[in-house]
């Protein structure tokens, strides 16, 4: 049995990790001025902020063609794969897993199993990643579902927002209106509540430099009794500087721990802004 390991766009793997891990990613639409663009294939990261401070209307995304989703799967079908996991953002800030999930129904070329992230961005790229190391291991799809499971509940991450604006208009914020008094000196931290899974704002923070510092903290309290390694992720939407400053801060703090970093792309980007930043960690398989 040969199984595939397909994602989305908004898990922000690099070219080289997709061909490493032999990983297919499917674009998703977002739409500027009523012209849309897939994401990482014609538009690139800062083409999209520069559109994004310029355009007419607030942007906006939307689900892949089910006709190119289509396409793929046939096409893996006829590469001799029997099976696919097919890994997505969050069913609460897309449809994309839904849809997915009644697209598998009828498909009979091969055997496509959608397995919903519950979050997004390089978080979810290192899943697929995973899931193409486990496959390629020898693992049954099974395996690799239990696996998946388990490296997902390892993950966690606080976003810090410089304006709650994009949330509320793309309507991602599930409590919005708790945060909408004082937004010019606000800095709310946000993250995927853990029995919804929704974008929650969790609390409110007077200064970037505040916000990131109780991000930390929260960092701090939450990995000190786990029992496996973690690896931090920090990402940064258009603001590069920024990203690599607090990179390089935590790995003072956690000199032991690996810090990587990754960007939020223009889907992402859409609802959350510019200049948001998030601190992202998870097992560190590497060092099992």
């Amino acid at each position: 049995m040969k199984t595939a390991i397909v994602t989305d766009s908004t898990s922000y793997l690099t070219k080289e990790e997709q061909e490493k891990y032999n990983i297919h990613v499917v674009p998703i639409p977002v739409v500027i001025d009523g012209k849309s663009y897939d994401e990482g294939v014609d538009i690139s990261n800062s083409e999209f902020y520069e559109k994004l401070n310029n355009s007419k209307s607030f942007p906006s995304t939307s689900q892949p063609p089910m006709g190119k989703l289509i396409e793929l799967y046939n096409q893996l079908a006829d590469e001799g794969y029997d099976n696919v996991i097919s890994i997505h953002l969050s069913d609460t800030i897309s449809g994309f897993y839904n849809s997915l999930l009644t697209l598998s129904k009828s498909i009979d070329t091969i055997n496509i199993i959608p397995f919903n992230s519950k979050l997004t961005v390089k978080l979810m790229g290192y899943l697929a990643i995973e899931a193409s190391k486990l496959v390629n291991a020898g693992h049954s799809i099974d395996q690799i579902l239990k696996e998946l499971d388990e490296i997902r509940s390892t993950i966690d991450e606080v976003f810090v927002v410089d304006d709650l604006q994009n949330l509320v208009r793309g309507g991602r914020l599930s409590n919005a209106s708790a945060f909408l008094g004082s937004l010019l000196k606000i800095k709310p931290l946000l993250t995927f509540d853990e029995k919804t899974n929704e974008i929650v704002a969790f609390e409110k923070v007077r200064s970037r430099k505040k916000a990131l510092k109780r991000a930390e903290e929260i960092f701090d309290e939450k990995i000190k009794n786990v029992s496996y390694p973690i690896k931090a992720i920090i990402i940064n939407a258009n603001d590069p500087k920024s990203g690599e400053d607090w990179a390089n801060s935590i790995k003072e703090l956690h000199p032991h721990i690996s810090v990587e970093q990754s960007y939020f792309g223009p889907v992402i980007g859409t609802h959350l802004g510019e200049k948001a930043l998030a601190l992202g960690w998870m097992i560190d398989t590497d060092k099992i």
